[in-house]
């Protein structure tokens, strides 16, 4: 009896998946559960586990898009297990190797010139990367002199000896997908960007005191990401607005904070969801960016994972990033984006001191958020930052932190 494999849904809204890899071959006993292909969606790379055990035969090629409830293969549970091996199992993920490119030699086409021109002329020409057929030499009989050599010039679109390759690959669903939605937020939202700047010093000074303490206690760091997701909790409380979105004409304001976070994967940016933020203290924080942190990188995080979110942190500062203008995570209304953070020089009770400064961007839809909630957010999540005792903390750092 053949078993005929459909494809499940991965989510609410997610009509196709695109296979992705099948980690097995035709004529290949599979034991049940096992993992057979990953499959794409617009949303995160899944795994296609085998529904029951038996012989399998392939009905769809890597990179074919296919709808939910389409059958993409067929598993022969009346075939006998081979005896003395085992199913096959799915390779491990590599990194793909990036193939060498061998230089290519250039041909020489035959001139007069070709071939005379004298062994110091021609290492001059090989050290310029010019053939010696496009050099005219004033030597006896044409010969090519070495002051010949040092004279010669390229020819204006004449291509040199390095490479010329270029290769082409079919995108991902998930980025054609990612894609799509950038463009659409683009032209479908009247956005608009706001920026402020943050004294970290005060951050500094208590990461210096308790991340020691906080981290043999807890077993995770006190990173940056726990003030930050904290203070926009606050600032969400403050100005509802911005933890809002647009559903046709209807505007959807939510009475909790579930923050998304983007993180980078080994498909893409990946953006999982903090659920219910303001009921968590920085260990919670801290715990819950690091297990979805864990996932997105080892691929196993789940499209349940990354949808729902109300507001988006994105930390362009861990690639070196000093400003930008973070785009927003669509349906929502508002996105911050932290950056590097540089020392510069600021007044502080008015004297000129160097400080820890971090750029901070605030990208919002003015169709729901006007510019005076914006900018009150913005100031809010400063605020918070760098006052982190007393409006983040309770002014009692060791009960907040749980130490």
């Amino acid at each position: 009896m053949a078993l005929e494999m459909k494809v499940p849904s991965p989510g609410e809204s997610i009509t196709e998946v695109e296979i992705a890899q099948w980690l097995v071959e035709t004529g290949d006993y599979v034991e049940k559960d096992q993992a057979i292909a990953e499959v794409d969606s617009d949303k995160a790379t899944l795994e296609l586990p085998a529904e029951v055990s038996g012989v399998i035969t392939l009905m769809a090629e890597e990179g074919d898009a296919v709808a939910v409830g389409q059958v993409v293969c067929l598993i022969d549970t009346e075939a006998a297990k081979p005896e003395g091996s085992a199913a096959k199992s799915a390779p491990a993920k590599e990194t793909p190797k990036v193939e060498e490119k061998k230089e290519e030699t250039p041909v020489k086409t035959e001139t007069y010139a070709t071939g005379t021109a004298s062994p110091a002329a021609k290492k001059v020409l090989t050290e310029k990367g010019i053939d010696a057929s496009q050099v005219k030499g004033t030597g006896r009989d044409g010969r090519i002199t070495k002051a010949d050599a040092l004279d010669a010039k390229p020819a204006l679109g004449t291509p040199g000896l390095g490479s010329r390759g270029e290769s082409r690959h079919k995108l991902s669903m998930l980025r054609r997908k990612v894609a799509e939605r950038l463009v659409s937020v683009k032209n479908e939202t009247a956005m608009l960007t706001t920026f402020n700047e943050v004294d970290m010093q005060p951050i500094f000074n208590l990461r210096s005191q308790y991340k020691e303490t906080f981290k043999s206690k807890h077993g995770v760091s006190l990173g940056f990401m726990s003030f930050f997701t904290l203070a926009c909790v606050r600032a969400l409380k403050m100005y509802p607005s911005v933890n809002s979105m647009i559903d046709g004409k209807e505007m959807i304001s939510f009475d909790f904070q579930d923050i998304s976070i983007a993180v980078s994967g080994p498909k893409g940016l990946m953006v999982p969801v903090i659920r219910n933020a303001e009921n968590l203290s920085f260990r919670g924080v801290e715990s819950e960016v690091k297990r979805l942190a864990i996932r997105a990188r080892d691929g196993q995080i789940t499209v349940d994972e990354m949808t729902g979110g109300t507001f988006t942190i994105t930390n362009g500062g861990v690639f070196g990033s000093m400003l930008s203008t973070p785009i927003i995570n669509p349906p929502q209304s508002a996105i911050l984006g932290m950056h590097n953070i540089v020392e510069r020089p600021i007044v502080r009770d008015g004297q000129i001191v160097v400080a820890p400064i971090m750029y901070v961007a605030l990208s919002y839809d003015h169709r729901i958020i006007d510019g005076k909630e914006s900018v009150g957010f913005l100031v809010a999540v400063k605020e918070a930052l760098e006052n982190p005792e007393e409006l983040l903390m309770d002014n009692n750092v060791t009960k907040t932190l749980e130490l």
